[in-house]
């Protein structure tokens, strides 16, 4: 009962005229922030930290929280509309919500991004208020094996189910692996595969990759292969989800939801991991796998929209509870409350329960502020598909190259983004799928991380991933992944016995 008499005191506080001021303004940053590729949320945050130096600490968490899940929604409206992500996390979005607007379903796409958004953002923050303490504990029990063999099934899944053939999948998955390892060793700091150019030194830009193989590469391959004529298959259609929309939805939005919220409260790869593993599952399960890679499957937007948002809720479990961060803006968060005198931890939410509380009675807040600011703007959004595409698509390279450069002002990486951008042509030309690239990128430089810390721990020995009961079953369900299909075809082949 102390839980709910504290919870609604956070009520009390966060709903104060002034607060609900900063939230507002904070989720109304967070969207533009979202929709704009190459700033991000640990930008914004970063940027407006001195700002809001002078403002009540209360106040400033509730902006910076505000920030944080408004960016991951705002980055699935260009994701849906121009198949230019603005976080990395709605990469997956784009994969389908981008035919799904090319076949006149974009109001659909767009109001199931935000509805399961809000059903994931709320979910999760109840899981925040009830389990934050035990998950957090259950997180720190795992080491570098776990961590290795977690990010081994995630790559294992995603190249297994992305694209229409294995082989291609797997190929785009190791070029992202290569691409991951150009720069300093995380471990040594050694420069390596940097081919002498000092503009590699810190290795390639995920943003700068997304944008690149999704938004550059679409804009490049229209232009090449389709042509800037009108084309009917954006016309205007619904701005509203049918009922069998809403049938298909619901079952996503729940299973993104409790895929998305446990990575967010360990270190493995953010809210990249789980949007994928979610996408991969929407795939598997879906009785409509003929949409998805063709006229955009509306579970494939609604699962990893979810997974996004549930995720990202999840960072403040370990944040709060033992001070560790497991995200950039995360990090950049801390050194907001140490600005202020507060080391988060476990005592804070004894030490200032006033400020815990409120900041997560303003997640609630916030959610609600996100969907009555987003869904009334759906049909707003999907006008956009009425510029004619010759504008549209050189509006779109002027906005990535902006975005790019805005990054650390180089020329270099404007000469990368379209040299990926003619890769990323290549590769859809001939049916190389382009997200297991982002996620070998993400996941290589962290799982080799965790794989040579792991060995250091065994003193050399292998056997140490065998040794640990979760890293044993992270590796039997990875054998099950790989071998399992195969098992199956050959078992369906067996002629009955008589």
């Amino acid at each position: 009962m102390d839980l709910w008499n504290q919870l609604l005191q956070g009520f009390a506080s966060a709903s104060t005229p002034y607060n609900l001021m900063w939230a507002f303004i904070g989720c109304a940053v967070g969207t533009a922030v979202g929709v704009l590729p190459g700033i991000g949320p640990a930008v914004a945050v970063a940027m407006l930290l001195p700002i809001t130096s002078q403002v009540d600490v209360t106040a400033s968490m509730i902006f910076f929280a505000g920030i944080y899940y408004g960016a991951m929604y705002g980055g699935s409206t260009t994701s849906i509309l121009l198949n230019t992500p603005g976080e990395t996390g709605s990469m997956v979005t784009a994969m389908e919500g981008n035919l799904m607007a090319k076949h006149g379903r974009a109001g659909a796409a767009l109001a199931t991004a935000a509805i399961g958004s809000f059903v994931a953002g709320s979910i999760a923050t109840v899981m925040v208020t009830l389990f934050a303490p035990p998950m957090a504990a259950f997180a720190v029990r795992l080491g570098p094996p776990e961590y290795f063999l977690l990010m081994v099934l995630a790559l294992t899944t995603v190249s297994a189910v992305l694209g229409h053939s294995t082989l291609r999948g797997v190929t785009s998955l190791v070029l992202g692996l290569a691409a991951g390892l150009i720069g300093m060793d995380q471990i040594t700091g050694q420069i390596r595969y940097t081919g002498g150019v000092a503009e590699l030194m810190d290795g390639i830009e995920i943003v700068l990759v997304a944008v690149g193989l999704f938004a550059v590469a679409e804009a490049l391959y229209v232009v090449l292969y389709e042509g800037t004529a009108p084309d009917d298959r954006n016309a205007m259609g619904k701005v509203h989800m049918t009922g069998s929309e809403w049938k298909r939805s619901i079952p996503a939005w729940i299973r993104g939801t409790f895929i998305g919220f446990p990575f967010g409260t360990i270190p493995a790869g953010g809210s990249e991991i789980p949007t994928f593993l979610s996408y991969a599952t929407e795939r598997k399960l879906s009785k409509h796998k003929d949409e998805f890679g063709t006229t955009g499957a509306i579970e494939g937007v609604a699962g990893p929209e979810a997974a996004n948002n549930s995720a990202i809720t999840a960072t403040l479990v370990p944040l709060l509870t033992l001070g560790i961060p497991t995200s950039t803006t995360a990090a950049i968060m801390l050194g907001a409350f140490q600005n202020y005198g507060i080391q988060p931890g476990p005592q804070l939410f004894d030490t200032s329960a006033n400020l815990v509380w409120a900041l997560i009675a303003s997640l609630y807040i916030g959610n609600v502020m996100l969907l009555v600011l987003n869904l009334p703007l759906v049909g707003l959004w999907v006008k956009l598909l009425k510029i004619p595409k010759a504008q549209l698509y050189a509006g779109i390279l002027i906005f990535a190259t902006v975005g790019v450069y805005g990054m650390r002002q180089s020329a270099f990486d404007l000469v990368l983004l379209y040299g990926i951008g003619v890769l990323g042509v290549l590769m859809r030309r001939y049916d190389f799928p382009t997200a297991p690239v982002i996620v070998g990128m993400i996941l290589g430089p962290l799982a080799e991380a965790q794989m040579r810390n792991a060995l250091s721990i065994g003193e050399g020995h292998w056997s140490i991933f065998v040794q640990r009961p979760m890293s044993l079953t992270l590796l039997v369900l990875v054998v099950l992944i790989l071998c399992g299909p195969v098992l199956l075809r050959r078992l369906r082949r067996q002629p009955p016995a008589h």
